[in-house]
């Protein structure tokens, strides 16, 4: 195996940061290319080198050393691996910056990154192609609350943010006004979906570019009220079951809804795409994320390694993606 050099970069703004960085060490300690680290700190300032050593190793870096542009030899890289979770990363504009450079990079371009990271463009885009999603109301600050056409419970989330920051679930009405302020401190617009109750959550994981591959479908349970932030990077909080015990047939129509939906985004290189399965039957795709969790609980590698697929070699066939595209 020919080995490349490959540039990572993680941090961003506060929000996923933290999560962003847990993320590198695990791809850091199984990479299997000589690999360098750039860290954005939540200031956006950059940290190289050993700036960036440091901030790894405290999982954090409050402020930088180097503004944007960094002072980075781009050309020596053969392959850039943007990391960031959220702003920055999975919202395009990382992508944007390293397509002017001319560089290649691990994951999906700027359209496809803006659109899955805008969770109300995203499920229109979806919709409209027929591919079922949870119904839902989009709000954009100072504007009035509509009346809402279904009942609670209600998810009201951010449109631009991950790791089930800023979401909060709501029970009744009078819930709304405080769930409505915590989504607004992160993002303009906010979306209201209905809640259903009772649902099984699917997780299913693409390789690939122009032919993509679809894991194994893995499931997630937890005790919590839903799946936050908390459940998701705490040790011992969720429960990962690969594969889901699920009708094969229900199997695959997931996998070839998930790749459909990939396609149909110009998804590129890997994806993570989340489902619900209400009680009675009926699927829905929740969202399609660009850059996965890497993090010692992040279910897109087990899903890869349930399907045969180890850890290195993942991370190999991503950076060969990289230069395919």
């Amino acid at each position: 195996m020919s080995r490349l050099r490959i540039l990572l970069i993680a941090g961003g703004p506060p929000g996923e940061h933290e999560v962003s960085l847990a993320s590198a060490r695990g791809v850091l300690a199984a990479m299997p290319h000589p690999t360098e680290l750039a860290v954005i700190a939540k200031d956006g300032r950059w940290c190289l080198g050993d700036e960036a050593e440091k901030a790894l190793l405290a999982g954090v870096a409050e402020q930088g050393f180097h503004p944007f542009p960094p002072p980075i030899a781009w050309n020596s890289y053969d392959v850039v691996f943007p990391l960031l979770h959220g702003r920055w990363g999975e919202d395009g504009c990382l992508q944007g910056f390293l397509e002017l450079l001319g560089r290649p990079y691990v994951g999906a371009g700027v359209l496809c990154s803006g659109l899955c990271m805008d969770k109300d463009l995203g499920k229109r885009v979806l919709q409209q192609a027929g591919i079922p999603v949870v119904p839902w109301v989009t709000l954009r600050q100072r504007e009035p609350l509509p009346e809402l056409p279904f009942p609670p419970p209600y998810f009201v989330k951010p449109a631009n943010t991950g790791s089930s920051v800023g979401i909060s679930k709501v029970r009744s009405p009078a819930e709304l006004p405080p769930a409505l302020d915590k989504a607004f401190a992160w993002d303009r617009k906010v979306l209201i979906e209905q809640g259903v109750e009772g649902v099984r959550e699917l997780e299913v994981g693409l390789l690939g570019n122009l032919e993509v591959q679809a894991s194994v479908v893995g499931e997630i349970t937890y005790q919590a009220e839903f799946y936050d932030y908390e459940t998701k990077y705490t040790p011992g909080k969720a429960r990962l079951l690969l594969p889901a015990a699920i009708d094969p047939a229900l199997s695959i129509r997931i996998q070839h809804l998930a790749q459909s939906a990939y396609r149909l985004l110009g998804g590129r290189g890997m994806a993570r795409v989340d489902f619900f399965l209400s009680p009675q039957g009926e699927l829905y795709l929740n969202e399609l994320n660009t850059i996965p969790g890497f993090t010692p609980t992040s279910m897109y590698p087990k899903l890869w390694e349930a399907s045969g697929l180890a850890y290195p070699a993942l991370l190999d066939r991503l950076v060969r993606l990289a230069l395919e595209s």
